[in-house]
């Protein structure tokens, strides 16, 4: 044999002095270290991931931002239901009116058998209504004569807004909550 081996495992180049080729790698074959490392690609919009500071940080401002909004939204949507409530009483005092017209008569009833009138839900979540044809108007004189009063009860977290209250007089109390 001429200088070449017939080894068939790789123990030849355990042994010293053997020294091993390292070998070209084919065109167009991709490059893969032997250990692999860890490259930091520094171009714009192609980051890899955040680093904890990052993500504190962000979650630091979605913090604020909800300490913001939750109050707002809260006083936003008290008034949203005040405002149903006045509509709704508005509407009760229409049909007071018409119900006057026909039999001569205000009712107490504002549901079946009375004026036939509900409440929509999200309004009955906020108030309960009632109406009263004797005793105070909502200033606080008596009803003399035939008249109405129509009364919106806060309930739940609309209760820090108080009570509404409506009648035949057009008096409207408290006369900054009927400001639209």
């Amino acid at each position: 044999m001429t200088g070449r081996r017939t080894v068939s495992s790789n123990t030849a180049d355990n042994h010293l002095g053997c020294e091993r080729r390292a070998r070209a790698p084919r065109p167009g074959a991709p490059q893969h270290p032997a250990v692999p490392t860890r490259q930091w690609n520094t171009d714009a919009g192609t980051a890899r991931g955040f680093t904890l500071t990052e993500m504190l940080i962000a979650v630091a401002v979605v913090g604020i931002l909800v300490t913001v909004a939750v109050p707002s939204y809260s006083s936003v949507m008290v008034r949203v239901n005040r405002s149903a409530a006045a509509l709704y009483m508005t509407d009760v005092a229409s049909r007071q009116e018409q119900h006057m017209a026909r039999h001569q008569a205000y009712t107490a009833i504002i549901g079946a058998g009375g004026l036939g009138v509900t409440p929509p839900m999200d309004v009955a979540a906020s108030y309960t209504f009632a109406a009263a044809v004797a005793g105070n108007d909502c200033a606080g004189n008596a009803l003399s004569g035939p008249g109405y009063v129509i009364t919106a009860t806060a309930t739940g977290s609309q209760a820090k807004d108080g009570d509404l209250c409506l009648d035949s007089r057009s008096n409207m109390t408290p006369p900054a909550k009927w400001k639209f």
